[in-house]
């Protein structure tokens, strides 16, 4: 998917900050909790006013707070109660030298009414952590000076020694109305991720509108003792922000994340390159997987992986193809100029992830959702007329990446989306997928996971209370349709498991909104990072 695509489509999953009433937008112009008079989709403001605020001061390594010890199926991680925000786009790592430590992150929106009636907002991602298997949760700060006013796109792993590292984009104001486009962060924990402490690994240039690089969806993996890799996606703008062209790029470290090599180019000749995710196999080989906008015809994506030296991080050779992915401009209804589903306002996209089976280091699948088996959308691409059937997709590997097999998609009713795949001990797949199956509107969501391939699996609901987002929604709230009103136009971009080490179990970890939230006189679904654990 290009740049020009994605103003069209959805734009990149970067955040929307509104102050003193105007939207401070990256390339994706990204919905607000708030709606504000100028934002993104110009929708009356409930608030008249919205002051940046730059956050309490913070101590590296004392918790914020902690939740109610909770025996229950799914747990929210949320423990904030002296602000109230939405939280989303969770990411989650399982410590292999101790299971019951868990590190979960998300965007993290932290909302205050001060008086007078002024909201004051700031986006300050945590490290949500357990040392229970998850009935606790605990929430500490990633660092404690002002040098970023908002940080997004987590991003957590562990390496095998217990090493902690959580990624994020970090953001800087550079007047009242502009931020400059974002670095690529990622902090390191050597105590289960109480402590952190931040490295820059890229930096961006210019803004939006300006010429220069906007980085985006940076994604950290781990390995051995002190061993990662960050990956992310560099959109070069021209005069005006107009769109040049999109790589990959990669940086690595080994010496627990105190210092980083120089960020090298991985997706070759490729110049629409984005969403980048990388994959450490059973021999210590690193696969990073992408999309790339092939099509520009008709905007579809095409997967591709490319190996790169655990070393250096730099290329080991060209990007393969796995395969075409159905996303292009007239696949999905769109909102917002943004991709989205039946009845619906939230934007969404193709994107999943690159895994590698434990027990066969050749062994590798990609894991996508796109609209193969979807009707096609009404000529206009109005949700509200639309039937949408959007599936999980695969594509495996089993010589190292050489070559992959037809994509082939889970055959399950209604929309599965945002998908993320991750092998057990035995070497089967398992993928966490958003899931409207259980609901024949096509309108609620739960969450699942998938156990083995679209050929032979099963599937195992983590939640024990569906979502709507079509409707009710408190914070991410606009309305296209009376029938349908303050319905949600941001879940985030992707959501996370991952398997507990050495086990058959899986840990899953989503955007929820069983819980209501009351904010400035009204009242509607909110948005939590919940957790639930699997078999």
């Amino acid at each position: 998917m290009s740049f020009r695509k994605l103003g069209l489509l959805l734009g990149l999953a970067l955040v929307a900050f509104a102050i003193l009433g105007t939207a401070i937008a990256a390339a994706g112009d990204d919905p607000q909790p708030i709606d504000f008079t100028h934002n993104g989709v110009d929708a009356p403001a409930p608030i008249a006013q919205a002051v940046w605020g730059s956050g309490p001061a913070v101590k590296i390594g004392t918790p914020f707070c902690s939740t109610t010890t909770s025996n229950a199926a799914n747990v929210n991680t949320d423990c904030e109660t002296k602000t109230v925000g939405p939280h989303n786009e969770t990411s989650i790592a399982v410590n292999p030298m101790n299971h019951d430590n868990i590190i979960g992150g998300a965007n993290d929106y932290q909302l205050g009414l001060n008086p007078g009636g002024h909201v004051s907002e700031t986006l300050l991602s945590r490290a949500h952590v357990s040392f229970d298997g998850g009935k606790t949760w605990t929430e500490y700060p990633l660092n404690a000076n002002s040098a970023y006013q908002a940080t997004g796109d987590p991003s957590v792993a562990f390496d095998a020694h217990g090493n902690a590292y959580y990624a994020t984009l970090g953001f800087r104001f550079v007047g009242p109305v502009n931020a400059q486009n974002p670095d690529v962060l990622v902090s390191h924990s050597a105590d289960g991720g109480k402590s952190w402490s931040m490295s820059r690994i890229a930096q961006g240039s210019g803004t939006e509108t300006s010429v220069g690089d906007l980085l985006d969806k940076e994604y950290v993996a781990a390995w051995g003792n002190g061993n990662a890799i960050v990956t992310f996606g560099d959109f070069r703008l021209g005069q005006k922000g107009s769109f040049i062209g999109a790589r990959i790029y990669a940086s690595v470290t080994h010496d627990a994340g105190n210092t980083w090599s120089k960020p090298q180019v991985i997706s070759g000749a490729l110049d629409e390159a984005f969403v980048s995710v990388p994959t450490v196999t059973s021999d210590n080989r690193i696969f990073v997987s992408f999309l790339n906008t092939d099509d520009l015809n008709t905007g579809r994506d095409d997967y591709k992986v490319v190996e790169v030296d655990p070393a250096t991080g730099a290329a080991m050779g060209d990007p393969v193809d796995v395969g075409q992915v159905i996303d292009g401009a007239t696949d999905y209804p769109i909102a917002f100029g943004r991709q989205t589903y039946q009845d619906s306002l939230f934007r969404s996209w193709a994107a999943g992830n690159i895994t590698a089976d434990p027990t066969n280091p050749d062994h590798l699948a990609v894991v996508w959702s796109d609209m193969r088996n979807s009707p096609a959308p009404p000529a206009d691409l109005n949700p509200y007329e639309s039937v949408t059937n959007s599936d999980v997709v695969v594509s495996e590997s089993f010589d190292g990446g050489q070559s992959w097999s037809a994509p082939a998609a889970y055959d399950i009713p209604n929309d599965q989306f945002m998908p993320w795949g991750a092998f057990d001990v035995s070497g089967t797949l398992r993928v966490g997928t958003f899931d409207r199956s259980y609901d024949p509107l096509n309108h609620e969501y739960g969450y699942s996971v998938l156990t083995g391939t679209p050929g032979s699996f099963t599937s195992a609901s983590a939640t024990d209370t569906l979502s709507d987002p079509t409707t009710g929604d408190r914070w991410f709230a606009a309305t296209l349709d009376p029938n349908f009103p303050f319905a949600t136009s941001f879940l985030g971009d992707y959501s996370n498991i991952a398997v507990v080490p050495g086990t058959t179990s899986v840990v899953a970890y989503w955007t929820d909104m069983r819980n209501d939230a009351s904010f400035a006189g009204r009242t509607g679904h909110g948005e939590d990072a919940y957790f639930a654990m699997l078999p």
